[in-house]
């Protein structure tokens, strides 16, 4: 035997056990490290998607939940049912930077699958593909901006479902300045799901992640009581009208639920001011022009674009906004305060009928009036649109320019069953113009194709912010709403020729 070597047959065997149990320890330590479940991230770097919300289209049985792929237990595992395609998800609770998601596949991985990233939870853009998987644990570099991370697979290794032990998501809360995500053309690039999982995310136009919650009004309103007055002419026009047309178009910004965050929601459809972006604020809005008739109206208005296949279609020349008295006793309503802010209704909805109780017709087209959803046929005529007109919240909480959903601040008046007709409820006491979208798209015959870049007609919502010159807006409620008329965009009421109402508007649309 050489110098320097050590027989092991000469040594105790209780030397022996220690020195086997090492070996075999280190053994194991390698190689789960080159093959079994790695958390890649060190103190400083731990995952985004830890203890974070997930979903999944499916489950192999109760015991392999989405949740399992995001607890940070290397010993717990989601698993799918036995097809293809199948997906998890994780909801990170807010947008933010990705640059790497980590997957620990079991040994039923996929060879075939993608990571996606949506801000919305239903638009989906693709930030790594591959049709080679090897399985074991994958550190895929992957650039975009994402409240929802997804793995959705389409090709199994075997006969099982998909199964990884963890998902795991790392980026920037706050965000490189350019990090953007390149919007899809129409929701039909969202991946079907298998087994009837959704996502439980509130993103969109209600409950988005953008702003900064509750945002106190300046100049808040106090000391207000709703009126139950029976006002003389209560059952006439108390109202005036903005005209306003398309001032940008297919721009997938959103600044009240994503401010500062270009490219993160659906495409929406622009009217009013010129300059409305993911980087809107009340100061830029005033600096301003505007497409609506009354110069002094520097608002934005936006909805989602309409969609014929993939084709975008915008509203030709002028639409409808109605400023309304939306409670009976039309005399107290008054100006919204200057960046108040507000979504009318819900990019995700799927009440067909709630969504019908908050328009006059529902949608028209033709002689076809109330239809819950867009029709899928109007006849082939020139003349034919599709229209909608859809009511907004007039009762403000005289506190906040904003809420954390971008609602709760503003609500619906309540019918109160007396004389006193439609009343603001006592939490918002504050009586403010009924905006009505009046809406009117270039389509009509074949219908079926037709939708919102948020969905399905029911979807179908728009946002406000108010910028308006506050002298004029005050003058155009007084003279018009107030005063119980039926006003043009000048504030004019024609309706009675013998004597006809002065103009608010001079005939350059400025206040004299």
């Amino acid at each position: 035997m050489r110098s320097g070597t050590v027989s092991l047959r000469r040594l105790p065997r209780s030397r022996l056990f220690i020195l086997a149990g090492i070996v075999v320890a280190l053994a194991g330590f390698l190689g789960w490290f080159a093959t079994g479940p790695l958390n890649l991230a060190s103190a400083d770097d731990q995952p985004l998607s830890q203890g974070k919300p997930a979903t999944a289209s499916s489950l192999e049985g109760q015991g392999y939940p989405a949740k399992a792929a995001v607890d940070g237990d290397p010993k717990t595992r989601w698993s799918s049912a036995f097809s293809d395609p199948q997906w998890i998800q994780v909801d990170l609770g807010a947008p933010v930077a990705v640059g790497r998601v980590v997957l620990q596949w079991e040994r039923a991985y996929a060879t075939a699958f993608e990571v996606q990233l949506s801000v919305d939870g239903t638009n989906w853009r693709t930030a790594y593909t591959t049709t080679s998987g090897t399985g074991g644990t994958q550190s895929l570099t992957v650039s975009g901006l994402g409240r929802y991370v997804r793995m959705y697979g389409t090709k199994r290794s075997t006969g099982y479902g998909f199964s990884l032990w963890e998902l795991q998501v790392f980026g920037s809360s706050s965000g490189p300045a350019t990090a953007t995500v390149n919007p899809p053309a129409s929701p039909t690039t969202t991946q079907p799901t298998s087994g009837g999982g959704s996502s439980t995310g509130t993103g969109g136009a209600t409950g988005g992640t953008g702003g900064t919650g509750w945002v106190m009004a300046p100049n808040p309103v106090t000391n207000v009581k709703p009126s139950h007055e029976v006002p003389p002419n209560k059952g006439g026009f108390h109202e005036f009208q903005a005209n306003c047309s398309v001032s940008r178009s297919n721009l997938a910004d959103d600044p009240i639920v994503f401010p500062g965050l270009p490219g993160a929601s659906h495409l929406h459809t622009f009217m009013g001011n010129t300059t409305t972006n993911a980087a809107t604020t009340v100061e830029s809005l005033t600096k301003g022009q505007t497409t609506c008739k009354a110069k002094g109206d520097l608002s934005a208005y936006w909805m989602p674009t309409l969609l014929n296949g993939d084709t975008p279609v915008n509203p030709v020349g002028l639409q409808v906004i109605y400023y309304k008295a939306g409670v009976t006793d039309y005399r107290t309503v008054r100006p919204f305060p200057k960046g108040l802010r507000f979504v009318v209704g819900n990019a995700k909805n799927t009440d067909a009928d709630k969504f019908l109780a908050a328009t006059e017709e529902g949608f028209e087209c033709g002689n076809s009036y109330k239809n819950k959803n867009i029709p899928l046929t109007c006849p082939s005529d020139r003349s034919v649109q599709l229209n909608i007109r859809y009511q907004a919240p007039s009762c403000w909480d005289g506190l906040h320019l904003d809420s954390p959903d971008h609602q709760s601040h503003i609500v619906y008046p309540v019918d109160s069953h007396t004389a006193s007709g439609w009343v603001c409820p006592d939490s918002h006491p504050v009586a403010v113009p009924k905006l009505e979208f009046k809406m009117a798209w270039p389509v009509n015959g074949d219908m079926s194709k037709v939708r919102f870049t948020s969905g399905a007609g029911p979807t179908f919502h728009y946002d406000f912010i108010n910028a308006w010159d506050e002298r004029t807006l005050a003058a155009m409620i007084e003279g018009c709403i107030v005063a119980a008329r039926q006003c043009d965009p000048r504030g004019h009421d024609g309706r009675d020729d013998q004597q006809p109402a002065p103009y608010v508007l001079n005939e350059q649309y400025l206040l004299p």
